[in-house]
């Protein structure tokens, strides 16, 4: 979903792009995003989630925050936005003082100052019924946002999965989804590109989990500042089978 979520962004492939991802849990969404070249920094409300993604050392800067209280960064600070099945939990109300609608305008409309003007939030959401689904949209338009649902697989039971993609400042077209009859462009368009990042890979991108894979991962560590063990012949070397 990461990276269906990411396509959907539809980032310049010519430069390194600022991302947030909202309700980030162990930076798992983080990781994909760091292999395709990009920053990012990850919100989430739960200290134990954060814990795991610090014990990961993912690359990306981390930050405890409730996101129905706002996003609290500088505007036009993010060239976009993901969030992986997180943003229906706005809807609940935990505490007495909670209202779901107020808390959706507070997250929609401190993230469109924060969103960089011409770029887009891709939110994928699981909502219980269709009022949920119109109460988070509605106050996603209230904000300023322009565009819409985009839904890959509608008619499968397991497969099926809800985009809510969002533009900032203009009024793009809207991506269609994957399985759907109409969309056998898009899926051609999505199966090229895929197989293009592939043989990019080929053509110079390190393999995952290779030697020059953790050399390239250890200095972009060492260029954001961080403490990272020095580079020895034993790096990225396999070790034997225990039997």
């Amino acid at each position: 979903m990461s990276e269906r979520a990411v396509e959907l962004l539809g980032l310049p492939e010519d430069r390194p792009c600022l991302l947030l991802d909202v309700g980030c849990g162990s930076g798992l969404s983080g990781d994909y995003i760091s292999e395709e070249g990009h920053y990012w920094i990850g919100m989430d409300i739960s200290p134990a989630m954060l814990d795991v993604a610090v014990e990961r050392e993912v690359e990306g800067d981390l930050l405890l925050a409730d996101v129905g209280h706002g996003i609290p960064f500088r505007p036009g600070m993010f060239d976009g936005c993901i969030s992986i099945s997180a943003v229906q939990w706005l809807c609940n109300a935990d505490k007495k003082s909670h209202s779901p609608p107020k808390r959706l305008y507070r997250f929609f409309s401190t993230l469109y100052t924060a969103l960089a003007r011409g770029s887009r939030a891709v939110l994928q959401l699981y909502p219980e019924n269709s009022e949920q689904l119109e109460l988070i949209t509605a106050q996603a338009m209230r904000a300023g946002f322009t565009g819409g649902m985009v839904v890959d697989y509608p008619n499968s039971a397991k497969a099926k999965k809800f985009f809510l993609c969002l533009f900032v400042g203009t009024s793009g077209t809207l991506p269609k989804g994957l399985g759907t009859e109409c969309a056998s462009e898009e899926m051609h368009r999505a199966k090229f590109t895929n197989e293009r990042t592939r043989f990019r890979n080929v053509k110079g991108k390190s393999v995952k989990k290779s030697r020059d894979w953790i050399l390239e991962k250890k200095e972009r560590r060492r260029r954001q500042g961080k403490e990272v063990r020095a580079d020895t012949k034993y790096t990225g070397r396999k070790r034997r089978p225990r039997f």
